[in-house]
Parts: C-alpha cells; sequence; structure tokens
C-alpha cells in the first residue's frame, strides 16, 4: 500500500497547486496622483496671483499664466501615466477630472469677473462641462464614450484661449485671442453636442440589451429544466 491513486501510478511528481499572483497595492503618492494634487493646489494660487494688484497688473498676471500653464501641463501628463504604468487610484478617478474643471472654470471666472471675458463665453464653456459631467453619470452603466479628437482639440483650444487672455495682451495679439477664444467657443459647443448624441445612442443600446437579456430569461424560466425533461420523454 502506498496510498498513493492508481491513476496516479507511473506519474511523474505532481506539483502543488500554486495560487494566484497577489495584485499590487497602487500608493495613493504615486507619480500620477502627485500631478492631479498640484493642480488642485495651483487652483487657490492662480486666484491669488489673478486678482493681486487689482487684477490688471501685467507682471502678477504672467505670474498666473505661469501657474495656468503649469497646471494645464500637469493635466496631459498624469492620467496617461496613471494608465500606462497601472497608477489608476480611486483618488485619481475622482480627483483629476476635478482638478481639470476647476483650474478651467477658476481661471474663466476671475477673467470675466475682471471684465476681461463676457460673461456668456464663461457660462457656455461651464455649462457644457458641467452638463457633459452629469451625461457620464447618466450613461455609465451602459459604458463609457471615448475621448474623441474634437474633444481633445476642445481641450488644447480652451487652454490656449484662456492662456492668452491670462496674460496682458495688447495690439494685434489682443485681436488674435479673441479668435482662438471664438475657435474654442465653437468647438465646445460643437463636442458637446456630438458627446449628448454618442449618449443618447449608448443609452438606447444598453436599454435594448438589458430588454433582451431579460426577454432570454423570461423564456428560460417559462421553459425551464421541467419542460424540457417532458419534451425528451
Amino acid at each position: 500500500m502506498t496510498g498513493v491513486p492508481a491513476s496516479a501510478a507511473g506519474r511523474g511528481p505532481v506539483a502543488a497547486p500554486t495560487s494566484a499572483p497577489a495584485v499590487r497595492p497602487v500608493s495613493l503618492w504615486n507619480i500620477a496622483n502627485i500631478l492631479t494634487m498640484v493642480r488642485l493646489l495651483l487652483v487657490p494660487a492662480f486666484v491669488v496671483l489673478m486678482l493681486w494688484g487689482g487684477g490688471h497688473d501685467p507682471a502678477w498676471r504672467s505670474l498666473a499664466w505661469a501657474a495656468f500653464t503649469v497646471a494645464m501641463i500637469t493635466d496631459l501628463f498624469d492620467g496617461e501615466l496613471a494608465r500606462r504604468y497601472d497608477l489608476v487610484t480611486d483618488f485619481g478617478k475622482i480627483a483629476d477630472p476635478i482638478a481639470d474643471k476647476a483650474i478651467m472654470g477658476t481661471a474663466l471666472v476671475c477673467l470675466s469677473a475682471l471684465s476681461d471675458l463676457p460673461w456668456w463665453v464663461t457660462g457656455v464653456i461651464l455649462f457644457r462641462e458641467l452638463g457633459i459631467t452629469l451625461l457620464r453619470f447618466w450613461v455609465i452603466r451602459h459604458g463609457v464614450i471615448p475621448a474623441s479628437r474634437g474633444g481633445k482639440l476642445k481641450t488644447l483650444a480652451q487652454g490656449v484661449a484662456v492662456g492668452m487672455y491670462v496674460l496682458a495682451l495688447t495690439g494685434p495679439l489682443a485681436t488674435l485671442r479673441w479668435w482662438v477664444m471664438a475657435v474654442a467657443v465653437v468647438l465646445t459647443v460643437v463636442t458637446g453636442l456630438d458627446y449628448v448624441r454618442q449618449a443618447v445612442l449608448l443609452r438606447r443600446a444598453g436599454l435594448a440589451e438589458a430588454r433582451e437579456v431579460a426577454a432570454q430569461q423570461t423564456v428560460a424560466a417559462v421553459t425551464g429544466p421541467g419542460t424540457e425533461g417532458a419534451r425528451q420523454r
């Protein structure tokens, strides 16, 4: 008696079962999250620099532009770093979009409060960004709408336009920034409408799929194992 099952006799050594590799925890203090935190901290710093000295001092406006530019640059890298190096965290998922909208929204409100930018421009951009955020929650259980090229162009145009308005530009550059802002507003509206279209289509497809699954489950419940067995007899 060897205690070895006959089916195992003559076989080589049996390897012990191995457990699944442990998932490496992602630290909150990774480079992607740190960049997001920096962007959040730059928001109050930007407000102070923007409004210091009455809000129209070219030197302070230049410093405010530097803070705004750094914030926009970090926006380009934190999400990409998180995805590429598997640094995605719950904090990043929440804080990243908040930081994006905080710096842009704050800059727009400051510019309008200083009468450098019409309030309707600020209203259109903020309404679009808030509306898209709500749409994401509306369709999130049906899927995710991927970022489009138009959306990326919109973000770039907004960043360049707002940055030009933050600087105390005069002459031809002041005229140029008006046209850049006009392009940004058009892209904001067009991409916003396209996002609404995609969200509606995604929700319709999700609801149709849910109805199909429910119908299949109903049929399976009605024709259950007992019915199938009766057919075989």
